[in-house]
């Protein structure tokens, strides 16, 4: 099984600490995340990754080499000369999804006991072309979902702007996005031709013909290492 980890993001909100160290490797319990993210995925039955890389980019390339990559496969998609956002980032390192099978894709500031394997089986058994992990939280924008947990559109509750992609039953659940996806590589037929793109745009732009499910984890621990008090959070779920 392969895995994309998102560890590009300049962690503007975590400065002063990410002015020398990146935020992958801000330690948790004196751990990096980024480490936490690779065992999680290697527990999953994960073998081969590729890691995105930008701010000090080096840093984290010595980490993992220094490491032995963690017994695994890892490789490295650079952009330190422009940082792609999620979509253009999954685009730039789509070369190494050569096999046809479903991926994991995750961000590496999250730190969660989601049951990846079960979220990853739940995809295979499904026609869907990405499965995304949502939770009941607050927060200011939502992937809204029918009954059969299609994704349908998205709603900014601050600004109330709302995108509805696809025909539904009402009512829509609104449910909050964890930064973890399982994906088909067919999705990669329907990148932009942009270098830039998010990954939500992505969704909602194909939501209409293509079927895009969501994977309620909303039992589980999950937090975004967004925040220093984030940090803090995190060593009382660190498992």
């Amino acid at each position: 099984m392969k895995a994309m980890i998102f560890a590009a993001g300049l962690g503007t909100r975590l400065k002063p600490l990410t002015d020398t160290t990146p935020k992958p490797l801000l330690k948790v319990n004196g751990r990096p995340i980024l480490e936490f993210v690779i065992s999680r995925l290697k527990q999953s039955g994960v073998t081969e990754i590729v890691i995105n890389v930008h701010h000090l980019a080096e840093q984290v390339i010595d980490f993992v080499n220094a490491n032995n990559s963690f017994g695994i496969r890892i490789e490295f998609s650079d952009e330190s000369d422009l940082l792609l956002d999620t979509g253009g980032g999954l685009k730039k390192a789509s070369w190494f999804f050569d096999d046809g099978k479903p991926f994991i894709l995750y961000n590496g500031d999250i730190i969660s006991n989601i049951d990846l394997k079960r979220m990853y089986d739940t995809h295979i058994n499904s026609d869907a072309i990405a499965t995304l992990a949502v939770r009941k939280r607050e927060t200011s924008r939502y992937f809204l979902f029918d009954s059969s947990n299609i994704l349908c559109g998205w709603r900014n509750v601050r600004s109330e702007e709302e995108r509805i992609e696809r025909q539904h039953n009402k009512p829509l659940t609104p449910l909050a996005f964890s930064g973890i996806h399982v994906i088909h590589p067919a999705l990669f037929n329907f990148f932009p031709d942009e270098a830039v793109f998010s990954m939500v745009d992505l969704y909602l732009n194909i939501a209409g013909k293509q079927l895009i499910k969501g994977y309620d984890h909303s039992g589980d621990e999950w937090i975004d290492i967004g925040k220093p008090e984030a940090l803090e959070q995190a060593t009382k779920i660190i498992f």
